[in-house]
């Protein structure tokens, strides 16, 4: 478990993390959000015990981060920012590095190493020297790293950027793997990855927090919510017809796009049996779910706070 009590970083006058309180358990894979300057990689730096905190703690489990940072760290893999290595090493030689610096028994050294290197897929570059790898190899490096030495808790730090497509899927897909008895913590500003491996999302601006949900709940408080857009010919006389419709609340077009927004329930049937009854030509109909991004921007901006 991971407990964080009333914890705040200040740099003078500026506070970077503002009395921020809560408690992670094993199994949840806690998504941290906000903008830039939010405070995100700061508490994870104070979580890791890279920062001392000017005030408040945390307990990693049951170990407190400040009073004995070195015990609580054995328990954490991370992966900061820029995932610093030392790059005139090889893959391999550099994960041993790491490796007996955790103090993984000798004789296990090398099964670790191979076994982090074939769970982020870096079997083709072990022998290559670090400074001469892309971006993409190196941020897997450093995440082999974190989890070289079987952690209880993962704190990662922006884990896919500078990866492709493929990269990030097996990224992703590592992590739902881990997830089962681990507490991981990962900042983001890919929404889609919160979606895709978090349980729980966090959202923090200016080193406060402002909302505590899963997913699907913050999803849920969208505007969009149930809502149902279209793509459609005659765009306008389409939507002076929907917007009579009992079901709806209110109508936007926006660049050939129409978006209508439920009054109560059954908003979808009362859509599809009007296209099906006027015969409409309809290339795109969807149900929105919501949408992470505007639910964002409306609770950073100070549209709502929880």
């Amino acid at each position: 478990m991971i407990e964080v009590k009333s914890l705040s970083k200040s740099y003078g006058v500026f506070k970077a993390v503002d009395d921020l309180s809560f408690t992670v358990r094993a199994g949840q894979v806690l998504g941290f959000l906000g903008p830039n300057g939010a405070g995100k990689s700061t508490t994870m730096k104070m979580l890791t015990g890279f920062l001392t905190p000017t005030s408040g703690t945390a307990l990693i489990n049951g170990i407190d981060v400040v009073e004995n940072s070195v015990l609580a760290r054995k328990t954490i893999g991370y992966l900061p920012e820029g995932a610093p290595s030392y790059g005139e090493m090889t893959v391999q030689q550099f994960l041993g590095f790491v490796a007996r610096a955790r103090l993984i028994d000798k004789n296990s050294v090398a099964v670790s190493v191979d076994r982090a290197i074939e769970k982020l897929n870096l079997s083709d570059v072990k022998h290559q020297v670090i400074e001469t790898l892309s971006k993409g190899f190196k941020r897997r490096v450093g995440l082999a790293q974190a989890i070289i030495h079987d952690p209880q808790i993962l704190i990662l730090d922006e884990p896919t950027d500078g990866l492709d497509p493929n990269q990030k899927r097996e990224v992703r897909r590592l992590i739902r793997a881990m997830a089962k008895d681990k507490i991981i913590i990962i900042s983001t500003h890919i929404l889609e990855e919160v979606e895709a491996v978090c349980n729980r999302v966090m959202i923090i601006a200016e080193g406060r927090l402002l909302a505590d949900d899963s997913p699907q709940a913050l999803i849920m408080r969208s505007r969009y919510h149930n809502a149902v857009s279209l793509v459609v010919d005659a765009a306008e006389k389409v939507a002076s017809i929907l917007g009579e419709l009992p079901q709806v609340a209110r109508v936007e077009l926006n660049e050939g796009e129409l978006t209508l927004f439920p009054a109560g329930d059954g908003l979808f049937e009362a859509v599809t049996a009007t296209i099906s009854a006027n015969q409409w030509q309809v290339s795109a109909l969807r149900l929105e779910a919501g949408r992470l991004d505007e639910v964002f921007h409306t609770i950073t901006s100070g549209g709502a706070a929880a």
